[in-house]
């Protein structure tokens, strides 16, 4: 199993999830070219790139969400903790709990707070009041969210500010226990303070979570991210620790697209 190099850290880490020669077509077109990754294991991930350059299509090939589009087709392999995802035996359903997404528009369901976090458990055969009462209250907690809605749990999820909309949606995907969390431009409708307590979390959740983070924002994987992804056309450009792929990057399209030279 290969190794990455975690310079922050100077240890090698094992790849929590991997792609090997992806390719993804939709219909006749091929948005994906031939993608090898592999993501550290409780660390952040940046994918950064222009629009349209495959990012969160490849995103969506982690957790099969791509399955629900029509006329689609993947070639290679992807693989969680060296089981690969798109195994006959694979129920995608069960894939989306161990695989978590939070998407770019906050997206509470029109229920209340308490029933927004206790949704997924009790799809999975949760039914214990006093169990869900604790999973409602530490997903609360780890989100950062629950001092300030625990006096209001009743109160329905989109009466929250739009920044304590996600917080409730990354709760909501942590209530179902996962092991990886999937996020789709998660700030881009935040205000800047709302993002900074988006960014905080994310690195709080790191020691628990693999967290893979597609951003347009480069100071934000600057910040947030402790490796980066640069993806152009459909490909993998180049893949290295954060701090190596902004300082000292090894492509030149990399370092044109960092510099604003392009994108």
């Amino acid at each position: 199993m290969p190794l990455t190099m975690d310079p922050a850290a100077q240890v090698l880490t094992l790849p929590k999830i991997s792609a090997e020669n992806l390719n993804f077509f939709y219909g006749g077109f091929q948005a994906l070219k031939d993608i090898t990754v592999h993501v550290p294991e409780n660390r952040v991930t940046a994918f950064i790139g222009p629009s349209g350059c495959g990012k969160s299509t490849f995103l969506r090939c982690l957790n099969r969400m791509n399955d629900l589009i029509d006329g689609t087709r993947i070639e290679g392999r992807v693989t969680l903790d060296g089981q690969d995802l798109y195994g006959p035996n694979v129920d995608p359903v069960e894939l989306r709990k161990e695989v978590g997404m939070v998407f770019q528009k906050p997206n509470p369901f029109p229920m209340s707070i308490f029933d927004n976090i206790a949704y997924g458990p009790r799809i999975h055969g949760v039914r214990d009041k006093v169990k869900l009462a604790e999973i409602v209250e530490n997903s609360l907690r780890r989100a950062a969210l629950w001092d300030e809605v625990k006096d209001k749990l009743k109160q329905s999820g989109l009466q929250l500010s739009g920044g304590q909309q996600q917080r409730l949606c990354i709760a909501r995907t942590m209530a179902v226990d996962p092991k990886i969390i999937l996020m789709d431009e998660p700030c881009s409708a935040l205000d800047p303070i709302a993002t900074s307590k988006i960014e905080d979390l994310i690195f709080e959740l790191k020691r628990d979570y693999t967290i893979i983070i597609v951003t347009h924002n480069m100071q934000q994987a600057q910040r947030a991210s402790d490796f980066t992804a640069f993806f152009m056309m459909g490909e993998l450009v180049e893949f290295s620790a954060t701090q190596s792929i902004f300082l000292y990057p090894q492509k030149k399209k990399t370092e044109d697209y960092i510099s604003g030279r392009f994108g």
